[in-house]
């Protein structure tokens, strides 16, 4: 994230007809610190930067979230499934790895690395002996820069709603949609 000046940040609310008013609302902090920001009296924490610039892109429209480029249907194993199953699985699909989740909540992650690895005769053991660790979760409404940004060290990443997993993201869904 290139970190904006107080000018830049001036410059793209005034261009988007926004009060500082309306901005600190949409950001959720207040107009006179958005003020002391926009006038370069306060370095504001990177938390509070990143929901102003938030706030912008939504204003702008160009926000993607993780629930516009998730996959609702997650195919998945347990972990008292078979190897074999879950091997199945990501032939069925062509998948290289899943996620293994019990009751809905992701616990692990099982690749044919991990099947390879795992040594000889292991169609029979349960996934949870050779499972890996689970995938990063985020909420619906992370950005898709949240994502991408878990992307660079995960195959894949989880949505989820309450703890359940509602979807998964991995870099062919985000790369989908930025063409």
């Amino acid at each position: 994230m290139e970190l904006p000046t107080p000018q830049d940040l001036r410059e793209r609310r005034n261009t988007l007809g926004l009060t500082q008013s309306a901005l600190a609302d949409a950001a959720g902090v207040s107009q006179p610190l958005i003020a002391r920001i926009e006038g370069g009296d306060v370095d504001p924490r990177l938390s509070t930067l990143r929901r102003i610039v938030e706030a912008l892109d939504e204003a702008e429209g160009d926000v993607v979230r993780a629930v516009d480029i998730m996959n609702e249907t997650v195919i998945s194993v347990a972990p008292d499934d078979s190897v074999r199953e879950a091997l199945d699985a990501m032939e069925d699909e062509a998948y290289s790895q899943l996620p293994v989740l019990q009751a809905g909540i992701p616990v692990g992650s099982i690749s044919q690395s991990d099947v390879i690895h795992g040594g000889d005769n292991v169609s029979e053991k349960p996934v949870s002996e050779l499972m890996s660790e689970s995938f990063p979760t985020v909420a619906r409404d992370a950005t898709v820069d949240e994502v991408r940004n878990l992307l660079d060290h995960y195959k894949a990443v989880m949505v989820t709603e309450g703890g359940e997993t509602v979807g998964i993201i991995t870099e062919a869904d985000v790369a989908a949609q930025l063409s």
